[in-house]
């Protein structure tokens, strides 16, 4: 297997391996690095293992693991965030597509199942390169603080 070195993985590994939910933490984290936008009911954070560039989670803030179990209330809020989310991405990244996922469950390919998020993963024609196939690795050409200062005049 090869080996990409990522030093700077292991603050996020450390603090993913503490006791609750990631995600909570983040909410209520004072570092808010990745936190992008938050509503009464919802929240958006930069995804710290993103698929692409400009990967978001958009997610309930009550932890809840199925989107059967929210409110009517949060679930308009939900989809209310992954629009403006979207909309942020538009005027920023200006993807020419984009894929949205929900993994219910460890079978349906959920990483995080306890609480229920959003993919939105943004995407541009010709995104996908060699790299992926021949050696198993993703280039993202863009740090996380970079992409927050991108996105922050567009999230108030």
């Amino acid at each position: 297997m090869d080996k990409l070195w990522a030093p700077w993985r292991i603050k996020y590994l450390k603090t993913t391996l503490k006791k609750g939910c990631v995600f909570c933490r983040s909410l209520k984290s004072r570092n808010q690095d990745t936190l992008l936008l938050k509503t009464r009911y919802s929240f958006c954070l930069l995804n710290t293992f993103p698929y692409n560039n400009g990967h978001l989670l958009v997610l309930p803030r009550r932890h809840t693991a199925d989107i059967a179990d929210l409110k009517d209330e949060e679930a308009l809020d939900l989809f209310r965030t992954l629009s403006k989310a979207r909309k942020i991405l538009d005027k920023v990244l200006r993807p020419e597509g984009y894929n949205l996922g929900i993994n219910i469950s460890k079978s349906a390919g959920a990483g995080i199942t306890g609480h229920l998020h959003i993919h939105l993963v943004p995407r541009w024609h010709g995104d996908t390169n060699f790299m992926p196939v021949v050696f198993n690795t993703k280039v993202i050409s863009q740090s996380l603080r970079g992409l927050k200062k991108k996105f922050k005049k567009y999230a108030q």
